[in-house]
């Protein structure tokens, strides 16, 4: 242990949370077993966070955490030594160490922090249709609009693709003379109703649903660069985890496209990481805030597809944390798998409150110098009840504790600390430029046109598309992205990451054609050979 882990309290396994008639530690190996932070409003949940994220930092834990009212960005700049601070760190036996923390902002609408984007292919129809609030008629039309890409090597990168798609598996119903040219969509449209009946009406629905989700700026989602999650697994020259804030003020806003894209994030940790058992520390800790709108009007299929995710990816090293306001807002079966609580005060005002305290309190093991349930109405702020699983992974029994003071700031960050902070980012320059590259929406116009290759590809990897055309041919042939297959082959993917690294590396006035050669050429093969992961995303192993 370093001379400042003395100060701060933690050890080289165990990080100090707060500390009562007895010390509250949560352990490093068992924090991939996934927790929870509850309280009413004003109570400290933030707080709780931000101390929990501090130590898994200096742990060298990357750490991901969505911050709703912006008082998380004080985690990167120096705390201050103020009195109450200074008090409260005293009276639990601490030196108080000013600190921050490396940091890493994150925005879906580019204006606080990096873009975040992710394709619609890498969604999948499932989340999709979450984000859009489709009945089951309508979400069966989606996964055939997606299975008919897929068949037809049409790539979903962003919204006017998954707009020309729906419009192209629209039956044709016009009358057309016997001089009437041949319609050049057709092979498409005879696809689609291969899988079932896609009315005009239903695709009319999506589509006016799609309008709404790019009123609340869903736009700017979807598109490439797609984020590379990796980059939320750093640490930084001293070894510490980095700490990637999401900017989630404004994105709260729309709560089903937050509760969406934040699930997404996880399905994708879950497709991407491999197997790492029980590590001495998480890969990477994800405070998911507001947590009730993940279940909310949440239909079964998905709720089962989100405990899966929920109970497989701590065999990946990934700890999730919901923070909510009451345990009752999390579903039984997911809240089984919570092995580390913090709860803090509740009210109980209403019938409602007084079952959740109660349910709350039954959540617990019990600890006989303790009336859990009346403790935790009389919980003051900073105060919480904690129960952190111990070392044979039973939860310690509860106890009452006042949390530790965090190292860095308590409270927002200034715009201009905001800058300095991004322009010193490891990412700048990555995600910045949109890259448009060919794909399902420029295909369509092409065919429609008479100029495109024809519906199932053939020519997509060998005709056209200048040097860089000839390029792609080539590539594809060697690692087989020419042939459809029902999984990619290690030769595929190594086309795919390079594909991605050289348009994510190229920006300026060349990343459109260069994205789009590249796009079309590599990427319309690699999108015929498309495996669907748990949640509905591409699985990408």
């Amino acid at each position: 242990m370093t001379a400042q882990d003395n100060k701060l309290g933690d050890t080289d396994d165990k990080i100090f949370v707060g500390k009562g008639d007895e010390q509250a530690w949560l352990t490093l190996a068992l924090a991939n077993r996934h927790g929870l932070v509850t309280g009413a409003t004003g109570t400290g949940k933030t707080v709780s966070l931000q101390v929990m994220a501090e130590g898994f930092a200096r742990a060298g834990v990357p750490v991901f955490a969505a911050d709703i009212k912006g008082d998380l960005s004080g985690i990167s700049e120096v705390g201050e030594a103020k009195d109450f601070i200074v008090k409260r760190a005293t009276e639990m036996g601490l030196t108080f160490q000013p600190d921050q923390f490396s940091t890493v902002f994150w925005d879906v609408f580019g204006e606080q922090g990096h873009p975040v984007r992710a394709t619609v292919t890498e969604m999948g129809p499932l989340l999709l249709a979450r984000m859009l609030d489709l009945n089951d008629v309508q979400e069966g039309v989606l996964n055939v609009a997606f299975r008919v890409a897929d068949d037809n090597g049409l790539a979903l990168i962003d919204m006017k693709d998954l707009r020309a798609l729906l419009d192209a598996i629209v039956p044709d119903t016009s009358k057309k003379g016997a001089d009437a040219g041949e319609d050049p969509l057709a092979p498409i449209r005879k696809a689609a109703q291969g899988f079932g009946n896609v009315t005009k009406a239903t695709v009319g629905t999506i589509q006016r649903q799609l309008l709404v989700l790019e009123n609340q700026g869903g736009t700017k989602f979807f598109g490439e660069p797609a984020l590379t999650l990796k980059d939320f697994m750093r640490t930084d020259r001293d070894g510490r985890g980095m700490v990637n804030i999401l900017v989630a003020d404004k994105l709260m806003q729309s709560p089903r496209l937050y509760a969406t894209f934040l699930l997404w994030m996880l399905s994708e940790l879950f497709e991407e990481l491999p197997e790492a058992g029980d590590p001495p520390k998480p890969k990477l800790v994800f405070f998911f805030d507001e947590a009730h709108l993940l279940f909310t009007d949440a239909p079964k299929a998905l709720m089962d597809k989100i405990e899966q995710v929920v109970r497989l990816i701590r065999s990946k090293g990934v700890g999730v944390y919901f923070v909510t306001q009451n345990p009752i807002d999390v579903p039984d079966r997911v809240l089984g798998q919570m092995g580390n609580r913090v709860q803090h005060a509740l009210r109980a005002f209403t019938p409602r409150d007084q079952k959740a305290v109660a349910a709350a309190a039954q959540t617990f093991r019990p600890n006989p110098k303790l009336d859990t349930g009346k403790v935790i109405m009389e919980l003051g702020k900073g105060e919480a009840l904690v129960s952190f699983l111990e070392g044979n992974g039973t939860p310690a029994m509860v106890e009452r504790v006042m949390i530790r003071p965090p190292s860095a700031r308590i409270g927002p960050i200034t715009p201009e600390e905001r800058k300095a902070i991004m322009d010193a980012s490891p990412v700048k320059g990555k995600y910045d430029t949109a890259i448009d590259a060919e794909s399902a929406y420029e295909i369509i116009q092409k065919r429609l046109a008479g100029t495109a290759a024809p519906a199932d590809g053939s020519a997509g990897a060998s005709g056209g598309g200048g040097i860089l055309g000839q390029i792609g041919s080539i590539v594809g042939t060697i690692f087989g992205t020419n042939t459809g297959r029902n999984r990619l082959s290690t030769g595929q993917r190594i086309a795919r990451d390079v594909t991605r690294t050289v348009t994510g590396k190229v920006v300026g006035g060349v990343v459109a054609d260069l994205g789009k050669s590249v796009g079309g050429q590599l990427g319309g093969s690699v999108g015929r050979a498309l495996v669907r992961g748990a949640l509905g995303g591409l699985l990408r192993r």
